[in-house]
């Protein structure tokens, strides 16, 4: 399969393509490889074993940026095909139109019902465009809201996957008042008693990730982000130069472990060595479990509690305490 490839990860992606090359002419001569092409490829592996070590030992904030953008990473389709079934979208937000960046509906998770909304940047050009590049205009996330609402009204958990560049920032958007349809799900989720539990899979960027998860439990898998603006739209501001977004990455501190110790999010789900793309049905499962073990604690609170715990946990985000100068 061809594959994007990022740099730091070319001499792996080379060193992958030689070993299908010998093992696809060694099955051409015969059913089974010989020996000395075994050979071979033991010696590539344990190359290919060596570089992974040093090139995804030790990643970057920028490095994970780029992983979590990466075209091939499984987006949120992948995931609702992987995780759930009897998946009966739902369409519109019954006001302006269907936003096809949201990807919702009902669906059941281990057997139990839920509601699960994502966001969705597509696989092609052609799918990519149709969906905006995952970014939501209003209507998308008033359609988003309309679906947890009947969630709440069947009492069935939420479940959002969160993939998202930012809300779309066009002129239309705002005329059609983007600003007030985060706000106005961000109030909602505050408030709604149904357990809500959250994954960002990709991007979660700015207000336009906020929107859908403003939730009980936040995950977040390992070379994800989540940020109040990209390290491009940061290194222009701060720099005037879109070209230090490395190193506004490093400061904005987007990763996972950064988050996890600010408290921002509620636990890591592991990927394979360089990222979901590498390995989907291993990071399927990965997350299946976190959901799982999740939700079930979710599920064993009593609303009341349930809600409290909510607003107590992003009221302890960016906490901080004071003391007298010495």
């Amino acid at each position: 399969m061809k594959r994007d490839r990022l740099d730091f990860e070319k001499p792996i992606i080379e060193i992958e393509q030689k070993i299908e090359a010998l093992m696809t002419a060694a099955k051409a001569r015969s059913k089974a490889a010989d020996p000395k092409t075994m050979a071979a490829v033991w010696k590539l592996e344990k190359k290919k074993h060596r570089l992974a070590r040093e090139a995804f030992g030790h990643l970057s904030a920028w490095q994970k940026t780029q992983i979590a953008r990466h075209p091939q990473r499984p987006g949120a389709k992948d995931y609702i095909t992987a995780l759930f079934t009897d998946f009966v979208e739902l369409h519109g937000d019954r006001c302006f139109g269907d936003d096809l960046s949201i990807i919702g509906g009902l669906a059941r998770f281990e057997g139990r019902p839920v509601v699960v909304i994502s966001q969705e940047k597509g696989k092609d050009l052609k799918e990519r465009v149709a969906r905006n590049f995952g970014m939501p205009h209003p209507e998308g996330y008033r359609k988003a809201l309309r679906l947890m609402e009947l969630a709440e009204h069947f009492n069935r958990p939420t479940i959002t996957l969160v993939d998202t560049p930012g809300a779309y920032p066009g002129s239309d958007a705002e005329a059609r008042g983007q600003a007030g349809a985060i706000a106005r799900n961000l109030w909602q989720m505050a408030r709604m008693k149904t357990p809500i539990l959250s994954v960002v899979i990709g991007e979660g960027g700015s207000g336009g990730a906020l929107a859908l998860s403003l939730a009980d439990r936040l995950l977040m898998l390992e070379c994800a982000i989540y940020s109040v603006i990209s390290p491009e739209g940061c290194a222009a501001i701060l720099w005037g130069d879109e070209a230090k977004a490395a190193d506004a990455a490093e400061a904005l501190k987007l990763t996972a472990p950064d988050l996890l110790k600010l408290r921002v999010i509620d636990a890591i789900i592991p990927e394979p060595p360089g990222g979901a793309h590498r390995d989907p049905p291993r990071v399927f499962q990965s997350v299946k479990e976190a959901l799982s073990e999740h939700l079930t604690a979710l599920l064993g609170l009593d609303a009341t509690e349930r809600l409290q715990r909510r607003q107590q946990r992003f009221r302890r985000v960016g906490s901080y305490s004071e003391t007298a100068a010495g």
